[in-house]
C-alpha cells in the first residue's frame, strides 16, 4: 500500500529531495500584472511564495503532501469563472494570477467565515492563543461579522476529544480538518493511526478505534496544527507566548545536533520547540528533546559536597576547590584520569584536557570504547557520518548493521524514511528484530551475514551503510569493519560517495574526539588503577567499575547518578540550557548553543569550575572568558569555530589499511550475533540518566507498555 501511495505524491513541494534537474524548462506567468519566470513543475503557491506574495494557507505544508482541504489559498486566474486553490494548481504558460482582486479577497473571507461558524470561542483559555494561524489569518483576511444564524438555534458543533497518550492533548471541537496531523503521522512517522471519517460538517479526525499516537516524533503534530486542536499536555496552561523569552540552542539528548528554541520565563525553562534548519533537522524535533526538559528540575546538584563518614555533606566552594586541588597535587600525574560524560560542551572538554596535560597527564577518555583501528581518532571518517544528513534522503539502498536509527537518531531516521518513501530505497538490516517505521529486509543476526549483503547492495549508485556505534566497542569490531570495507570495495559506485557511516548517540562524542580525548574509559580505569578520577558527568562507566578505597572521584556535573554516588567531592555544574556552548553532531558539524537561564543554587559552568580548579592547582590556563577560550578552540581545531558548515571527510580510504590486524578473527563463529540496545519504543523514552529522571518520559514509557497490551496495537 505504501508503494502505491508514492505515485500520488507528484509535486516538488513535498520534500526537498524531489528537486528536478537543472535542465528543467521554465514558463512565464503573470502575478498581479508582473511577469515572472518559474520552473514548469511549480504550483501557483510555490511561485507566489518565491516572489514574496503572501497567500494564506491552513492545510498546506512544505514537507507534506498536498491535500487542498482548507480552500484558504484561493486565487483568481484569468479565464476561469471561479477562484482556484493555489496549492494544487500547477503553473501554465502565460497564466495570469491575481491575489489582490475583489474575487480573491471575497473568496478568502468567505472561507474564513465558514471555518469560524463551528469554531468555539476558546481563545482566552487556548494554549495556542498568540500562536494560532486561525487568529492571525482572521485578523488579516477575515470579517468582523458573520451571515450565519443557525448557530443561535442549533448551537456550535461539539465533539468528543481523543486520548492520544500522555504527551498530546486534544480538543477536537477546535479542529478545522486541515489533515496535517494525518499526513504527518502517515508520511513522516510511518504510523497509520490518525484518519478521518464522515464528510462535510460531519467529518471527524480521530483514531477510529481507541489508540494512542505513540511515536518518537509525535510532538511535531502540535507544531503542525494551525489551531488549538492539538496541544502539549506537559505545557498545558503554563504560559502565554508573549510572556516567554526565546533562546536558540542545540538538543543534547542525541547526537544529531537538532536546532531548538528554548522558551523560558522567570528563569525557568517551560518548553522546547524545534528551530528550522534544512541541513540538519528540517523542522522536526524528537520527543526526548522536546519533553525531557522537566528532568532539569529533578535530582539536581546545586551545592558543592564532600564525603565524610555520614555521606555527602554541603560545603563552600572555596573548601571544595581546595580539597579537590589537594587531591590532584598530591597524586602522581599518571594516576590522574578524566572521563567525559555525554552532555559536555567543547569548552569544558578543552579546559579539562589542558589542565591534565599541563599537570603531565594525558589520561583523558570518553566512556565509549572504540579500538578497531590503529588510527584511533585521527581520521574523522572512522567515527562519523561521511555524507550530509540531507543527502541520506537520496540513497537508493541502505544497510543497517547493529543499529536502530529510529530510536538512536530519530531525526536522521526521518531522512532514511524520506529515501524509502520518495526515492524507492530498499532497506536491509543485520541484527535483531526491531521496531522500524519502514519495511526492512532482514539478512541475518550474525557478523558472517555481512558477506551475504553484497547481493542486496549490488547495482546501487548511492548506497549507504549505517553501523551502530555500539558495535565499535565490541570484541568483534575489527572483523565487522574488515568485512564491511570488503563489501564496499566490491560495489560499483562513485568513490567520492561516503558509503560507510557511523550512528553515534552522545552529544559530546564527536567534539571530544576532535579535541583529542581518547575512547575506552572503562578499559583505562581498569588498566591504570587511578588514584584520582575527574568525572565530567560520566555515570554509565561507574555502573561497570567500582572505585577502590584508595581512589578519589571528583564529580563535575548537573545531575548526579551513579557517578555522584561514588564521588568523594561533588562540584555542581550546569545543564545545556544554562551553559550553552559548542557542540559537534554526528556529521562533525559544529554548532553553538546560547545559554537560556541561570544556574540553580550554587552551581557553576563546568569549564569555569575547571578554570578555578586550575588556579588552586597553581596552573595557568591562559584564558579566563569565553572569547579567549574560543581562540583556544580554534588553535586546537579550526573546525571547532567553523560554525554551521559541513566539512567533507578526508582519508577515509586509509581506514581499511589501518585495522588492528592482531585482534582480527580469521573465522567468525555463528554465535557472534549483532545486538541493538534500543529495539522498541519503550526502550527509547528512558535510555539514559537524563531521561530516566524525567517524569514525563517515565509516563510515556508506561503508556507504551500499557498500549502494547491492547487488542488493537498490532493493527
Amino acid at each position: 500500500m505504501l508503494r502505491s501511495f508514492k505515485k500520488l505524491l507528484k509535486y516538488k513541494s513535498f520534500y526537498k529531495i524531489q528537486e528536478r534537474s537543472q535542465s528543467t524548462s521554465e514558463v512565464n506567468i503573470f502575478i498581479n500584472g508582473k511577469a515572472v519566470s518559474v520552473p514548469s513543475y511549480f504550483t501557483i503557491l510555490q511561485a507566489l511564495r518565491r516572489e514574496g506574495v503572501a497567500v494564506p494557507t491552513f492545510c498546506y505544508h512544505d514537507r507534506l503532501s498536498i491535500a487542498g482541504n482548507c480552500r484558504m489559498c484561493l486565487v483568481e486566474i484569468e479565464g476561469m469563472w471561479k477562484p482556484q486553490i493555489a496549492c494544487a494548481m500547477p503553473v501554465a504558460k502565460n497564466m495570469k494570477v491575481r491575489t489582490n482582486s475583489e474575487m480573491t479577497m471575497r473568496a478568502q473571507e468567505a472561507v474564513l467565515e465558514f471555518l469560524l461558524v463551528d469554531h468555539p470561542l476558546d481563545c482566552p483559555i487556548c494554549d495556542q492563543g498568540g500562536e494560532c494561524d486561525l487568529q492571525d489569518l482572521s485578523m488579516k483576511f477575515g470579517n468582523d461579522r458573520t451571515r450565519f444564524t443557525d448557530i443561535h438555534f442549533e448551537g456550535k458543533r461539539a465533539l468528543e476529544s481523543k486520548n492520544l497518550g500522555p504527551l498530546i492533548r486534544t480538543e477536537m471541537t477546535r479542529c478545522i480538518h486541515c489533515t496535517r496531523c494525518i499526513r504527518f503521522a502517515s508520511q513522516v512517522c510511518g504510523l497509520d493511526v490518525l484518519g478521518s471519517t464522515g464528510r462535510g460538517s460531519e467529518m471527524l479526525v480521530g483514531t477510529y478505534v481507541d489508540r494512542m499516537f505513540l511515536s518518537e516524533l509525535s510532538g511535531n503534530i502540535i507544531d503542525l496544527c494551525p489551531v488549538g486542536a492539538l496541544t502539549s499536555k506537559p505545557y498545558m496552561f503554563k504560559a502565554r507566548p508573549w510572556e516567554l523569552r526565546r533562546t536558540e540552542s542545540i538538543d543534547v539528548t542525541d547526537a544529531t545536533g537538532t536546532n531548538i528554541v528554548v522558551n523560558h520565563r522567570f528563569d525557568r525553562v517551560l518548553r522546547v520547540l524545534p528551530r528550522e534548519n534544512d541541513e540538519v533537522n528540517q523542522e522536526w524535533l524528537s520527543d526526548k528533546g522536546r519533553w525531557a526538559i522537566d528532568s532539569l528540575e529533578f535530582q539536581r546538584l546545586v551545592t558543592p559536597m564532600h564525603r565524610n563518614e555520614g555521606g555527602l555533606c554541603p560545603i563552600e566552594w572555596d573548601c571544595a576547590l581546595k580539597m579537590a586541588a589537594k587531591l590532584i597535587k598530591c597524586t602522581c600525574p599518571d594516576k590522574i584520569i578524566a572521563i567525559a560524560g555525554p552532555y559536555c560542551n567543547a569548552e569544558t572538554l578543552v579546559a579539562t584536557k589542558d589542565l591534565l596535560n599541563i599537570l603531565g597527564s594525558d589520561n583523558t577518555y570518553i566512556e565509549r570504547g572504540m579500538s578497531y583501528s590503529q588510527s584511533s581518532i585521527d581520521i574523522r571518517a572512522g567515527y562519523s557520518l561521511n555524507v550530509k544528513m540531507k543527502d541520506v534522503a537520496t540513497a537508493d539502498k541502505i544497510l543497517l548493521i547493529g543499529t536502530n536509527p529510529r530510536f538512536e537518531a530519530p531525526i536522521l531516521n526521518s531522512r532514511i524514511r524520506e529515501a524509502y518513501m520518495f526515492n524507492e530505497c530498499d532497506i536491509y538490516a543485520i541484527g535483531p528484530k526491531c521496531e522500524y517505521n519502514y519495511h526492512v529486509n532482514y539478512i541475518g543476526e550474525s557478523i558472517k551475514d555481512i558477506c551475504g549483503a553484497k547481493n542486496c547492495l549490488e547495482g546501487a549508485k548511492r548506497p549507504l551503510i549505517f553501523v551502530g556505534i555500539d558495535q565499535l566497542q565490541s570484541s568483534n569490531a575489527v572483523i565487522i569493519m574488515k568485512e564491511l570495507y570488503k563489501l564496499v570495495a566490491s560495489l560499483n559506485m562513485d568513490r567520492n560517495w561516503g558509503a560507510v557511516n557511523f550512528i553515534t548517540k552522545e552529544a559530546s562524542f564527536a567534539a571530544a574526539l576532535e579535541i583529542g580525548w581518547k575512547p575506552g574509559g572503562l578499559a583505562a580505569l581498569i588498566s591504570t588503577c587511578p588514584k584520582v578520577v575527574i568525572s565530567l558527568g560520566a555515570d554509565d562507566v561507574f555502573c561497570k567499575w567500582n572505585p577502590p578505597t584508595d581512589c578519589s572521584v571528583i564529580y563535575i556535573g548537573f545531575q548526579g547518578d551513579r557517578g555522584a554516588e561514588c564521588a568523594s567531592i561533588v562540584l555542581p555544574g550546569s545543564a545545556y540550557t544554562e551553559a550553552g556552548g559548542t557542540f559537534m553532531n554526528m556529521e562533525c558539524r559544529t554548532q553553538f548553543a546560547l545559554p537560556a537561564v541561570t544556574n540553580p543554587g550554587n552551581s557553576r559552568h563546568d569549564w569555569k569550575i575547571i578554570r578555578a580548579l586550575a588556579e588552586y592547582c597553581k596552573v595557568c590556563l591562559f584564558y579566563c572568558d569565553r572569547d579567549s577560550l574560543c581562540v583556544r578552540l580554534g588553535q586546537i581545531s579550526p573546525n571547532l569555530v567553523y560554525f554551521g558548515t559541513y566539512q567533507e571527510k578526508m582519508f577515509g580510504e586509509l581506514i581499511p589499511q589501518l585495522l588492528n590486524k592482531e585482534v582480527a578473527k580469521v573465522n567468525c563463529p555463528a554465535s557472534d550475533s549483532v545486538d541493538v540496545m534500543m529495539k522498541f519504543l519503550e526502550d527509547y523514552y528512558c535510555s539514559d540518566t537524563f531521561t530516566c529522571n524525567s517524569p514525563i518520559m517515565v509516563k510515556a514509557r508506561k503508556a507504551v507498555i500499557k498500549a502494547k497490551k491492547s487488542t488493537y496495537y498490532s493493527v
